[in-house]
């Protein structure tokens, strides 16, 4: 309680002293005794005080002219003025800093720039190839150098979560359809942007009209010397098609039977999804087991390319997760990424700047809708594999092939 407003003010000079023994005495009865301690003040007064400080000095009530008499009141006012411009201090957001975004993902680059556009916030892109950009992860293991990690298949992603490496316990608060949600792990620590599949058979109808139906239909002498794939070492999307086709041959030894088998039928095998439809296109095979995407974009330009979908081809979430060990500022604006990739605005780049592969995918949001021409997803035989238990197998299955089947 500020002694200025316990001191009646008295104009007439001659009753000056009867005025400060009144304020004396009222003071000494508002405050009580010395020995009574005083109460502990209440904790919404300090924010009180930190709001009421962040006001502008010149906006804030003066202190009374001749005010040297009233030392207590000064020392508040210094107080609460320190308080405000501490509070305010704290209160100013920080600096952006640089987002790295290892990525191979076809519209990565369009979503870069996007999301640095609307919010300021940098964003370093490194682009390649999904094997490169896990061996890049795996070097860096001890002092990573990226903040999320955007590529197709679960798996790899995985087999990082179980290493530790990955931020656990975020999921972005977006609608998400059925098969979305189907694709989400229970520990959170990754989440899916969109799907599509592969080990689809995409064959030029002008010099094939029966294509196979099954994987087991490709070890027959008709088919020899017709099928080309990609080398899983290499191409992203591959390695979970290898693992899906072991997993349905009944586990990974039944699977390296099956491919050794292929292999001795003429399978041939090129580095990525446009080499292995190049291939085709140039009459050096006559069918192409590659991802959906790849396929579709050139189906929409050549009306005689067809799409036969073996029982089964693999579901393939194109998936995105935030590293464990990067600072929290970091992994707040690495969230900020994600939302702004599943809004309408991130959808609507995903559909149209990647015309040429990714787009061709399947949204995994209710209301999203793939582009025209594309079949319903749950029209295809498609199968998952448990990323947790091919995850880890990766490296050694994609050096046995190496070894094995690509020479």
């Amino acid at each position: 309680m500020k002694l200025a407003s316990l001191i009646p003010s008295h104009p007439n000079s001659t009753s000056l002293g009867t005025g400060l023994a009144l304020g004396a005495s009222i003071l000494l009865a508002a405050c009580g005794s010395a020995a009574t301690p005083a109460p502990t003040a209440p904790a919404a007064s300090a924010s009180t005080a930190a709001t009421s400080s962040s006001v502008p000095a010149s906006a804030r009530p003066s202190a009374d002219a001749g005010s040297a008499s009233k030392p207590a009141a000064s020392a508040s006012t210094a107080a609460a003025a320190s308080a405000g411009a501490s509070a305010a201090a704290q209160a100013k957001p920080a600096a952006p800093v640089p987002l790295t975004l290892y990525a191979a993902t076809g519209y990565d680059d369009a979503m870069a720039k996007a999301f640095q556009t609307a919010t300021g916030i940098p964003v370093n892109l490194v682009a390649d190839s999904t094997g490169p950009l896990l061996a890049k992860i795996q070097a860096e293991k001890n002092n990573p150098q990226w903040s999320m990690v955007w590529i197709d298949g679960a798996e790899a992603i995985a087999a990082l979560d179980q290493q530790g490496m990955l931020l656990r316990g975020y999921t972005p608060n977006v609608d998400w359809s059925a098969q979305g949600k189907s694709l989400l792990p229970k520990n959170q620590s990754y989440f899916p942007m969109h799907v599509t599949v592969v080990g689809v058979l995409f064959y030029d109808s002008k010099n094939l009209s029966s294509p196979p139906a099954t994987w087991q239909d490709l070890l027959k002498p008709e088919w020899k010397n017709m099928v080309g794939m990609n080398n899983p070492s290499i191409s992203g999307p591959t390695y979970p098609f290898v693992a899906g086709v072991m997993d349905q041959m009944g586990g990974e030894d039944q699977g390296k039977a099956y491919f050794k088998q292929l292999k001795s039928n003429g399978l041939q095998v090129f580095n990525k999804n446009k080499d292995t439809l190049h291939a085709m296109d140039i009459g050096q095979i006559k069918m192409s087991a590659v991802q959906s995407s790849a396929g579709y974009a050139i189906l929409d330009k050549n009306p005689t390319l067809k799409a036969v979908y073996p029982s089964k081809v693999v579901l393939l979430p194109n998936v995105m997760a935030i590293d464990g060990k990067a600072p929290a500022q970091v992994q707040a604006e690495a969230k900020q990424f994600a939302e702004f990739a599943l809004s309408p605005k991130g959808q609507q780049i995903a559909a149209d700047e990647a015309r040429d592969g990714d787009s061709w995918h399947w949204p995994v949001l209710n209301g999203g809708k793939a582009l025209p021409g594309m079949p319903d997803i749950n029209s295809i035989p498609a199968a998952a594999v448990d990323p947790y238990v091919w995850g880890p197998k990766e490296d050694e299955i994609n050096q046995w092939f190496t070894d094995n089947i690509v020479p």
